[in-house]
């Protein structure tokens, strides 16, 4: 049995899901590239999930609760699961970003805390 799933995408195909694609069982995460001047057509909230977004490049904007904010390439932010939230790309931009969704509080650990280093085994070439 494998301990891993990996697959390549067209980052930028419009919208690329990885849950089935690499079977997660902890979350969604998406691949998104909105061309210039479009945008998610409705707003929406999620009953359980945050969503965590990372702007990989161009530029565009995010309404949240009513509130319209400027985005750019580097920008990261989380939305609880009852923000209201839209996504659109500059006029003369097309957005990439990435989407990870998660149950709200459900993080028991991180790589900090839940990271262990494996001194026995195996090693890449580049640490031996």
């Amino acid at each position: 049995m494998s301990n891993y799933s990996m697959k390549r995408v067209d980052l930028h195909a419009g919208r690329v899901e990885l849950h089935d694609l690499l079977q997660l069982t902890g979350c969604e995460v998406s691949c998104n590239t909105l061309p210039q001047g479009a945008s998610v057509p409705f707003v929406h909230h999620h009953t359980n999930n945050e969503e965590l977004y990372i702007v990989l490049d161009g530029a565009g904007t995010l309404f949240i609760d009513g509130e319209e904010l400027p985005l750019a390439a580097g920008d990261c932010f989380r939305i609880a699961p009852a923000g209201a939230r839209c996504i659109r790309a500059a006029e003369d931009s097309a957005l990439h970003f990435l989407c990870v969704q998660t149950r709200a509080g459900s993080l028991e650990g991180y790589t900090m805390s839940d990271g262990v280093i494996d001194e026995k085994g195996d090693k890449p070439s580049w640490l031996r």
